[in-house]
């Protein structure tokens, strides 16, 4: 059975899509999605009842989610992909940085999509100040993980690895790139370097196509 990643255009799944690219596998790719009726949304609840994406089913069907964890599943299945470094202190850097990323700038990029979910009775101006607050925090957050992730030309070093693959994708809603421009130039450079290698470039063309 062939390895089968549901996802979406411009959501997350594109980190692991990148992913898989970088390790070489063949896959089937689903355009699924809960806010998309019209999608394979009952197939997708099929394989993962809470509709998440990406969902990754692999040939023997074992079920994963959550972009980090696929994403290091890749790197420690598929060791020359390049995914997670072999050096000890250096994947413990990769690793720490993948959760970093979901436990911060993925969940606080939630409570702006959803800003319903932390207020017991919301009302449009409660809505509004959720989502400036929680905006201008994630703006902090990668800030923060930009002067602890330095990258020489990338986060992996020579290479694009797990850690970059995530930081552009996650890095590509409310406002970031617009932020980092200003305020860490440096870092927004490499997010656009990410973006632009020969293996991920066609990914991100395809999920965020260029405007005309």
């Amino acid at each position: 059975m062939a390895l089968t990643l549901y996802g979406y255009t411009g959501s997350g799944s594109a980190a692991a899509e990148a992913g898989l690219l970088l390790a070489g596998l063949a896959f089937r790719s689903v355009q699924a999605a809960s806010w998309d009726e019209k999608s394979a949304l009952a197939e997708l609840r099929g394989v993962n009842p809470l509709a998440q994406i990406p969902t990754l089913v692999w040939d023997d069907g074992t079920v994963m989610t959550e972009s980090a964890a696929i994403l290091i599943e890749l790197g420690l299945r598929y060791p020359d992909s390049g995914l997670l470094p072999t050096e000890p202190a250096e994947r413990g850097r990769v690793i720490r940085g993948l959760v970093y990323i979901a436990a911060n700038c993925y969940a606080m990029i939630g409570i702006i999509d959803y800003p319903e979910r932390v207020l017991a009775e919301p009302s449009e101006g409660e809505n509004k100040r959720v989502i400036q607050r929680s905006r201008a925090r994630l703006h902090e957050l990668w800030d923060q993980f930009a002067d602890q992730f330095p990258a020489t030309p990338f986060l992996g070093g020579a290479a694009p690895n797990a850690l970059d693959v995530l930081a552009a994708v996650v890095s590509k809603w409310s406002g970031t790139r617009k932020h980092l421009a200003a305020s860490r130039p440096a870092f927004s450079q490499v997010l656009a370097r990410i973006e632009q290698h020969a293996v991920l470039a066609p990914v991100f063309a395809r999920h965020w196509p260029p405007a005309a």
